[in-house]
């Protein structure tokens, strides 16, 4: 690798996005690290000023890389190694308000899926799916 750049996987365990590293591999495998606009392998570079996408837990989150580490490190350090740009969450009473599917009612269809996706705020280009 380049200097000053650090496989993607190990930056994420590194800055304590994932508890392991091989669950940060299998995030990357599975399609959930995205630098940029991209799905990315885990021996996949990241640079300073890269912004990485993380799907956790059904929410996005948005890190921009401000130091490459490798060791993990103590959470004050890992905690400046990067800009947390991720949006708030959503508030209770939009949670609440949320059309919910009911339970044992199947695999959503492909127009039920748009609309879900819509009312998520993203486009259909960013969703997958095996996003649920």
């Amino acid at each position: 690798m380049a200097a000053g750049t650090v496989r993607v996987d190990s930056w994420l365990w590194a800055v304590r996005v994932f508890k392991t590293r091989s669950q940060a591999t299998a995030a990357c495998r599975a399609g959930h690290v995205k630098i940029g606009s991209a799905s990315v392998k885990a021996a996949h570079p990241v640079r300073i000023g890269d912004q990485v996408k993380i799907r956790i837990a059904g929410f996005d989150r948005i890190l921009v890389v401000k130091q490459t580490i490798v060791k993990r490190v103590s959470a004050v350090t890992a905690a400046e190694s990067f800009i947390d740009e991720t949006p708030p969450p959503p508030s209770r009473e939009e949670v609440a308000l949320a059309p919910r599917r009911d339970r044992g009612a199947g695999r959503p269809t492909k127009r039920e899926r748009r609309e879900f996706e819509k009312l998520r705020g993203r486009d259909d280009s960013e969703a997958s799916p095996y996003d649920y």
